[in-house]
């Protein structure tokens, strides 16, 4: 990656490393915004640039107008998330594109995984999707998918995986982000409690399985491929 954002501000920035961050055991710490507190995973910069973190909200409270540059990916957790153009419920899935902008805040307050400005300039697709209504597909052996979106080789997702079921040992073609939804996914290097961010980069392999029913939120094909 470019050598323009001050290595102090950097933060799980080398891409080439496998991260996992269990983030319940993690603090949360304070933004410009009243009210708004972060649990950041991986940062460019301080307060701008290719950012993914968790966000709470506090009832009644809001952030400030802005802009983003590469574009802003959204899951709701829990709560209410809501701006100019909407309430967004647990489960939402939202993608706002390069450009765009809005004032974000809630009434209920609300729990998201955010992920700023790591959207290909040419991908502009808007994309709201309630995944608490949205239909499971049929996926490999006991798997159910819910497709999010997909851009060239990059593909975003829902997997629920059922008790038991074992998975293909495989590579990551662009690298691979898990961020564990319910349950608890394993492979051969660990297991990853809801709550926990993986991180694997461009053609990392692994053999992933479940002993409990399990949904990841899932994205591959988006890391640097060197």
């Amino acid at each position: 990656m470019p050598d323009s954002a001050p290595q102090a501000d950097r933060l799980n920035f080398d891409f080439s490393q496998r991260v996992v961050i269990e983030t319940a055991a993690m603090d949360w710490v304070g933004s410009p915004c009243d009210g708004v507190q972060r649990k950041p995973l991986s940062r460019e910069f301080a307060e701008s640039g290719r950012t993914t973190s968790l966000v709470r909200f506090a009832p009644d409270s809001s952030f400030s107008p802005h802009t983003h540059p590469l574009g802003e990916e959204i899951l709701v957790l829990d709560g209410v998330f809501a701006d100019e153009n909407g309430d967004y419920g647990k489960g939402s899935y939202l993608r706002n594109p390069p450009g765009s902008r809005h004032q974000p805040f809630t009434r209920e307050g609300c729990l998201l995984f955010v992920k700023l400005d790591q959207f290909d300039p040419a991908d502009g697709q808007q994309t709201v999707i309630d995944t608490a209504t949205a239909d499971w597909l049929p996926g490999q052996g006991g798997l159910e998918v819910m497709p999010l979106h997909s851009f060239e080789h990059e593909h975003t997702a829902l997997v629920k995986w059922p008790a038991g079921e074992r998975f293909q040992p495989h590579r990551h073609f662009g690298g691979e982000e898990i961020l564990v939804l319910a349950g608890v996914f394993r492979d051969e290097f660990g297991e990853y409690p809801a709550g926990s961010w993986i991180r694997s980069p461009h053609m990392s392999q692994h053999f992933p399985y479940v002993e409990e029913d399990t949904i990841i939120w899932v994205k591959t094909g988006h890391l640097p491929l060197d």
